[in-house]
């Protein structure tokens, strides 16, 4: 008995694969092609820009100060405990430029992953919207197909038909 239903469940599964329908998108070219991501550009390239003129002038405050203190080693009547406090100052602005950097970059990086959220999941839902309207069983990422059957539907402009991008 258990030997038939085997037999009967080997024989269907093929059928029941034949009868489902796929689909292929390709959402990293939807998301780029949506007003949305190149407005999110905008945005991220004018924050770097902030953060890139406020990096320089650490730089160039750090560097006149590095000036100051080559002079003033040079200078052999200066006592060694004021060299020694403007060394210290020099590796403190070096920290707080490090740390300036790593900052700025957590917070480009948050804000991006904080833009991109509504974006990828605008592009999530018209692409669950195009499938259940085509009616296919599965809609796959379309970076790297080793082989797409004649049977495989790319929906990427229905998808971006329903997102209302040329």
């Amino acid at each position: 008995m258990i030997k038939k239903i085997l037999l009967a469940a080997i024989i269907a599964l093929p059928t029941c694969a034949f009868a489902q329908k796929f689909g292929v998108v390709d959402a990293d070219a939807i998301m780029q092609s949506m007003p949305e991501t190149a407005e999110l550009q905008k945005v991220l390239t004018s924050d770097s820009q902030k953060y890139e003129a406020e990096f320089k002038n650490l730089q160039d405050e750090f560097e006149k100060k590095y000036a100051e203190y080559n002079k003033l080693k040079e200078d052999a009547s200066q006592p060694q405990s004021i060299k020694e406090r403007r060394e210290a100052e020099l590796q403190d602005l070096s920290n707080k430029i490090q740390e300036f950097r790593n900052n700025a970059m957590q917070q480009l990086q948050k804000k991006q992953t904080e833009m991109m959220q509504p974006i990828q999941q605008k592009v999530l839902t018209a692409i669950k919207s195009v499938g259940q309207k085509k009616g296919l069983t599965f809609i796959l990422q379309n970076e790297i197909p080793v082989y797409v059957g004649t049977d495989v539907e790319d929906v990427t402009p229905a998808v971006k038909a329903e997102l209302g991008i040329k």
